[in-house]
């Protein structure tokens, strides 16, 4: 596995340099720079056209949901001004949430861009992950005794945090971390903190099972499972589960017989409803009690955010999160959450302007997946995000989510290659499948 152009070699090593890059606390400036040559690479490849060497021409237009994606970032952009003028907050202020949003939201719109529209094989990303997944491997024994053998949580902070960030996390390096409740480790690897790293682990091992080399892929999966409960994060237990299982599950809504098993099923709960009910729910309150001190502040700080919202800043927000009270344990309302921080922090524009191209890919997601196999990893990857949205703020930790997003964008391509393609040949049966090979490159003849 060998990157095939420019745009390729980029992603590739900055993708297996993982682990370099953040023993040296440069992740955090790793993505945007990535994300806007990227996207630069493909605004240049769309200008050009055939002028353009031959393993950079763009596979296409760009597709509607990749649009909506530019929109939605752009309404974010819009939305952080009004919010920012609304408040009085200043010029300073506002062209540093400027430059926020610049690593932030507009990541996710420049990925998904650069995905659509470069030669990008997914076959590479899957490989690169794997890699990263070697590296973890390679780096868990150290990493597992460190609290044991007296090592240090925190190795050092970057001097890359000069540049500017949403705090030190981003740029530290950690061995492990205690978790403030029981005084226990747990281990967030590369990411700035435990919980995101489990839905790292997630994202690693829906990659590693589109691996076609076995031993790649086991490589992937124990590497991305270790990372899940090693962080010691309910959310990236129920992501293994759903996000791996969901999609394949899926094709069984065009067969019959599964149909007439959800209908037993159906009938059934007359009789066994209550008792799974309440199964159900011991099984919640368990879930929740398991970090309570977590769960309860997580909860005050989306009654807050939204209580703010409604009253005091309804259509485009306060323009910034601001510090909590004791009672949260001074975390920043419009933290924690993105749908309750996009409410406090942009209004309902902002909030809009995540969902709309959201539920677009995740319609493009749920319909492909039951058609097929080419489905299951954007479909597994936006369910990851979705999950991801429930717990953490999604745009500060785009800058690690770029893989996912480059899979979305060369999805939407996939898609739109096939209605193009039946468009011009006016025929109305799906296509089993696409051209996939680089630009550029000959088909031999038919065997």
């Amino acid at each position: 596995m060998r990157p095939l152009n420019p745009a390729e070699a980029l992603i590739w090593r900055a993708l297996i340099w993982t682990w370099p890059f953040y023993a040296i606390g440069a992740l955090y400036l790793v993505g945007p720079v990535l994300g806007w040559l990227l996207a630069g690479l493909a605004v240049l490849s769309l200008y050009l056209g055939p002028a353009i060497r031959t393993d950079l021409r763009a596979t296409g237009p760009i597709p509607p949901v990749v649009w909506a994606w530019i929109a939605g970032m752009a309404v974010m952009l819009v939305a952080l001004w009004v919010g920012h003028l609304d408040w009085g907050l200043g010029l300073k202020k506002t062209i540093k949430s400027s430059i926020g949003w610049a690593k932030g939201w507009a990541l996710l719109a420049l990925f998904i861009l650069a995905g659509a529209i470069l030669p990008i094989r997914r076959e590479l990303l899957v490989r690169a992950q794997c890699v990263v997944g070697a590296w973890t491997l390679a780096l868990a024994p150290l990493l597992l005794v460190a609290p044991y053998v007296g090592l240090p949580s925190r190795l050092f902070t970057s001097p890359f945090k000069a540049v500017g960030g949403p705090g030190p996390e981003y740029f530290s390096v950690y061995l492990y971390t205690l978790d403030p409740a029981s005084w226990t480790p747990r281990w967030q690897f590369f990411a700035p903190w435990s919980p995101f790293a489990a839905l790292l682990g997630v994202m690693m091992v829906l990659f590693a099972l589109e691996e076609k080399n076995r031993r790649w892929m086991w490589v992937g999966l124990t590497a991305g499972v270790l990372m899940i409960l090693a962080s010691k994060s309910r959310m990236g237990l129920v992501g293994l589960v759903a996000c791996t299982i969901g999609p394949r599950m899926l094709p069984l809504i065009l067969r019959g017989w599964a149909w007439q098993v959800l209908a037993g099923g159906t009938a059934s709960m007359a009789v066994l409803g209550g008792a799974i009910w309440n199964s159900l729910q011991a099984g919640v309150n368990a879930f929740a009690s398991a970090r309570a001190d977590s769960t309860r502040v997580r909860a005050t700080l989306q009654r807050i955010a939204s209580e703010r919202w409604q009253n005091e800043a309804y259509w485009f927000g306060h323009g910034t999160v601001q510090p909590g009270p004791h009672l949260v344990e001074y975390m920043p309302i419009g933290s924690h959450h993105t749908w309750y921080g996009l409410l406090f922090v942009k209004g309902l524009v902002g909030f809009a302007a995540l969902l709309v191209p959201l539920l677009w890919q995740i319609g493009l997601g749920l319909w492909d997946a039951a058609r097929g196999p080419r489905g299951r990893l954007p479909l597994g990857i936006v369910m990851t995000f979705v999950l991801l949205s429930f717990g953490e703020n999604i745009e500060i930790e785009a800058y690690m989510l770029w893989p996912g997003l480059l899979i979305l964008g060369r999805h939407a391509r996939e898609l739109e290659t096939e209605r193009t393609g039946l468009r011009a040949e006016g025929d109305s049966r799906p296509l089993r499948g696409i051209n996939t090979l680089p630009a550029g490159a000959e088909k031999g003849p038919n065997p």
